[in-house]
Order: C-alpha cells, then structure tokens, then sequence
C-alpha cells in the first residue's frame, strides 16, 4: 500500500505511542511527516527511526508553541495533507484533590494546545487535506479520578465537531479518534501497582478480553488520514476494543 505517497502529514505526540506507531506507517507508505514531542530522547530516537521526518521539539501546553510549529511547518516546505492532533497529557485526581494548577495545566494541554494549534495551522491544510483529533473512552467511562481528564477529551469531541462544519468548504475532513486501554507509555504516571490494577479493572470491562496496541489504534487514525475515508467527517472512531459499545 502506498496511501501517503505525495502527501505531509503532522502528528503531534508523533515521538511515541499511537503517533510513532501512525509514523512508521507512514513513512512506509510513502508519506513526508513532521512530528512533534518533548521528550529530548524520544525526539532522538524519532529522527534516528526517522531520518527523513522533521521531528520538533513542541509542548501543547505552551501558549507560545502553535506559531512556533506553524513557523517550523512553513519554513520547511509548507502544505500539510493531513494533521493528527494527538498531544496530550493525563493525570488523576479524587474530586477534593483538584485545584486550579491540576486544572489548568490539563486543560492547557489537552484543549488549548490543540484548539490553537489549528487556528495557526489551518491556513497551512491543503483543500481536501483531513485532520484527525484524538480522545478517549475516558469521556464515556464516568470514572470518579479521572473527571478533568474525561472533560478534555470530551471538549474535544465537541469542537472537532464544530471544526467539520467550518471547514467542509474546503473539503477538509475532522473525524474523532476514540482509543480506549492502549498498550502505550501513556499510564506512567501512575505508580506500578496502581497501573496494573487499573489495566486489569479495565481489561475485565472489554468485550474482547485484552488491551490494544498502539498498532491497532494508528490503523484507524491512518484510514481517517487516508483517501479511504474521503466521505468520512464529523465522526467518532472508538478502538476500545467494545469497552463502551460505541
């Protein structure tokens, strides 16, 4: 298959988990990628997996960082085929515990980030090009801990939806990635004990009896990329496995 051949694609978050894994995808078939992280060593060893990708240090909390990448993007070639909005940042919390710091610093990643990320890079999406925006099954869980996080991803699928309708004239699809327990570094917040127990409560919750991969849920992220979906916008992908029976 070569569905990228010709085209450049951004995914932020793209140094590790179900971005890296879309990456690698990509490249093999045939797509230019521009990736952002933060982490100094999986920025490395991005662009060593990667060596023709552009991989840029970016933080989707950083109010400054949209016009730095849009900068990045169009000193390097400009024109993007397809975005994938796939930062983000996780914490837990009971209800008493959150505060405004908690708060704001989730927020900050999770809906600003993107939020202005699009506004600065949308002049840049080719006609036809697809974004694609990642949530989370944690939206629809209703888990006491994990509330502010649930809000994020939630504000996300609200105005992914809004996006779809403001840029249809122009042929660009948004399309919501809905990843639940996915084997990725994306948990290691939380203490060893404490993750194990988590995955193995919510493993008993899947229909399908396990986590999934980072490969799994990039396939779909790919097809809303891809021309495959060329009729596809304003939806809701859920790889959970049948976690929420979406």
């Amino acid at each position: 298959m070569a569905r990228f051949t010709g085209k450049r694609i951004l995914i932020t978050g793209g140094t590790s988990g179900m971005g890296l894994a879309g990456a690698k995808r990509i490249a093999d078939e045939g797509g230019q990628l521009v990736l952002t992280g933060i982490s100094e060593q999986r920025l490395a060893e991005a662009q060593q997996m990667l060596p023709e990708a552009l991989v840029v240090a970016n933080d989707a909390a950083d109010p400054s960082s949209p016009d730095v990448l849009a900068r990045s993007v169009a000193s390097s070639g400009g024109g993007l085929d397809g975005l994938w909005l796939n930062a983000g940042y996780a914490a837990v919390a009971d209800v008493g515990e959150v505060d405004a710091e908690f708060f704001d610093r989730m927020m900050s990643a999770n809906v600003r980030g993107p939020v202005l990320q699009l506004a600065r890079l949308s002049e840049q999406l080719n006609d036809g090009a697809s974004v694609v925006v990642t949530s989370s099954t944690s939206t629809y869980e209703g888990a006491g801990m994990a509330s502010v996080y649930a809000a994020t991803k939630g504000a996300l699928v609200a105005m992914a939806r809004g996006w779809a309708s403001a840029l249809a004239e122009r042929g660009i699809r948004v399309n919501v990635l809905v990843p639940g327990p996915i084997s990725t570094n994306f948990r290691n917040f939380m203490p060893a004990e404490v993750r194990e127990q988590f995955e193995r409560e919510i493993v008993s919750q899947v229909p399908l009896g396990r986590i999934g991969t980072a490969d799994e849920a990039a396939a779909v992220a790919l097809f809303l990329l891809s021309d495959d979906a060329t009729y596809v916008t304003a939806s809701q992908y859920a790889v959970d496995g049948g976690l929420t029976k979406r």
